[in-house]
């Protein structure tokens, strides 16, 4: 993976290629362009820098911007406000070195809330992507096929490396590559976010190594931001369903709590009830053992 100056580069170069003349107001000439987007002098010149300065920020050379040239870079660019803030986030400049847990915690009333919602699957994740907790059902609707306990293991459960790396939990997704670039969205803008973690570096790095469709992901740099999805699911024990998935993210370290339900007198609904079923039925064998 890239350093932070690497990504504010990389992130700028992919959006002005994007960004073709006429959508950014440039009239365009009679010779044969060289480059699909924006030239890097016609984009310094939409935003009111030098192109020397623009360059160097691209190249990696210059590792912050002010506030002002973000904006006018964002402006010039047609970012939507998802990207400009995924953007003040790389050129933000780097704090000072502090050691980080390499071990996300999770508040034990987060814990107890999640087991108390046993009617409905759920999952907490941090910005990793690292599982820190699933209730019962949670567990059985997303991976059934790995220890309920798995959370508390020395290496957690990982939604991206289980999505990308892991064919039982991948199968599950019927829309894989919406869930897929949701997911490598997500990961983008934590590195933005926490450039001082090396679990995160060393992640995403393995699975650009391991994935050849992760790395193609990557490397287009989305940014989207949605708490709110539509899953259609192929679970292994309850068929087909469509559930509705929201997400809500959590006052703890960057930490998400994601919810599936259907509504009432739905198939999705009725599949639930039997996964329900079928994970007390789980349940009371273990106990009896």
């Amino acid at each position: 993976m890239s350093n932070g100056s690497n990504e504010l580069g990389g992130f700028l170069r992919s959006r002005r290629e994007r960004l073709t003349p006429e959508a950014a107001g440039i009239a365009p000439g009679g010779t044969r362009r060289a480059v699909h987007g924006l030239r890097r002098e016609e984009l310094a010149e939409l935003a009111g820098v030098s192109v020397s300065y623009y360059t160097r920020l691209e190249q990696g050379a210059s590792s912050s911007a002010s506030d002002a040239v973000i904006d006018a870079l964002a402006a010039a660019l047609r970012l939507d406000p998802v990207e400009h803030e995924h953007l003040r986030n790389l050129a933000a400049p780097r704090r000072a070195a502090r050691p980080r847990s390499r071990r996300t915690k999770l508040r034990p009333a987060v814990r107890d809330l999640l087991a108390a919602m046993s009617a409905m699957p759920g999952v907490v994740i941090d910005h990793r992507a690292d599982v820190l907790a699933w209730n019962r059902l949670g567990h059985a609707l997303l991976a059934g096929h790995v220890a309920f306990e798995a959370p508390e293991e020395r290496i957690r459960p990982n939604i991206a490396r289980m999505l990308f790396l892991d064919p039982h939990h991948r199968g599950l997704y019927r829309d894989w590559a919406d869930k897929a670039s949701v997911t490598v969205a997500a990961l983008h803008q934590a590195v933005a976010r926490h450039r001082d973690d090396p679990v995160l570096e060393q992640l995403v790095g393995r699975l650009a190594v391991e994935s050849p469709e992760f790395a193609r992901m990557w490397a287009k740099r989305p940014v989207r931001t949605c708490s709110y999805y539509v899953r259609e699911l192929d679970h292994p024990v309850v068929g087909r369903l469509t559930l509705a998935n929201e997400t809500v993210t959590l006052p703890d370290d960057d930490q998400q709590l994601g919810l599936f339900y259907a509504l009432p007198g739905t198939p999705g609904a009725d599949a639930l009830a039997l996964l329900t079923r079928s994970c007390a039925e789980t349940l009371a064998k273990e106990n009896m053992r």
